[in-house]
């Protein structure tokens, strides 16, 4: 549990590099983007290493309702990181998709791991995208509405948002439990 802890730790102390040390960041310049990313999967590979070694002991057993509704919190996710990217309107109405989508991500986690260290790992990113979130929106003013977003942009969204989702959860699969188990 300590590596995964410390793992949280290392992902917020390396996306929060430009608050926390920001004339370390700025005489960086360019060169922060690598040692902000090395950090990044440092602490990513710290969370998959701590979490593999926790107990898997079940603190609950998840409501059968919870499963379906995991997976529709997890396609929202991965549409709203989508959207981000592609520019649709959900990424125009909302300041920040992409960590919106973490913190989805990690609720629809939380609903159905019954362990303490998913309880760790899903809710420490979750505060994190939410504590980020609020950090950047005192910072930062409201942006300004972009131009209008085309329907084939927004179904270009909706389709690689599905596509993707299953290709996770094929990985999700090969790699740990499989998420459609339950059904």
């Amino acid at each position: 549990m300590i590596q995964l802890v410390l793992g949280l730790g290392l992902w917020s102390a390396a996306h929060g590099l430009p608050r926390l040390a920001p004339g370390l960041h700025d005489r960086l310049g360019k060169a922060a983007r690598p040692v902000v990313a090395v950090l990044v999967l440092a602490g990513l590979w710290l969370m998959i290493r701590g979490y593999g070694a926790a107990s898997a002991a079940p603190r609950f057993a998840p409501a059968p309702w919870a499963y379906p509704l995991n997976y529709l919190m997890v396609l929202a996710a991965v549409y709203l990181y989508a959207a981000s990217g592609v520019k649709t309107r959900a990424a125009q109405w909302l300041r920040h998709p992409q960590l919106l989508a973490v913190t989805l991500w990690a609720g629809a986690h939380l609903l159905v791991n019954a362990q303490w260290a998913a309880l760790v790992l899903f809710g420490g990113l979750g505060l994190w995208a939410v504590a980020e979130m609020a950090l950047l929106n005192a910072r930062a003013p409201m942006p300004v509405a972009g131009p209008p977003v085309t329907p084939g942009r927004e179904l270009r969204a909706v389709i690689g948002a599905v596509v993707v989702f299953i290709v996770i959860a094929l990985v999700h699969g090969w790699v740990g439990p499989n998420p459609f188990g339950a059904l």
